[in-house]
């Protein structure tokens, strides 16, 4: 799986991982569930490292439904070179309903 981009895992114990690279950034990240009473707070927080190794939150993963009541994710994330926003999406060429591509809409 090292070979793969873009992407983010859900894990089994409430974490999630990933990667998300473009020729500017290239970001290994790792997530938690995050429960609040706001209604617009994230579902998960995101995490990467600084270029020092500490834990840095950079920004979320926000369920939503859409107009047929179905669910889907989005994220945001700061990149360290702008915000960058993406929905969730199946990952191509793959059979693995946690494997998920960050698919851009900025």
């Amino acid at each position: 799986m090292t070979d793969l981009v873009n992407f983010i895992r859900f894990n089994d114990n409430s974490t999630l991982s990933g990667n998300m690279a473009s020729i500017a950034y290239d970001l290994d990240i790792s997530g938690e569930e995050f429960e609040s009473i706001n209604a617009k707070a994230p579902a998960y927080r995101l995490f990467a490292k600084s270029p020092r190794g500490k834990r840095v939150e950079v920004g979320g993963i926000w369920k939503k439904q859409n107009q047929n009541g179905g669910d889907y994710f989005t994220l945001s994330v700061n990149t360290g070179y702008g915000k960058l926003n993406a929905n969730l999406g199946r990952y191509p060429g793959q059979d693995d309903d946690a494997l998920m591509a960050v698919i851009p809409w900025d």
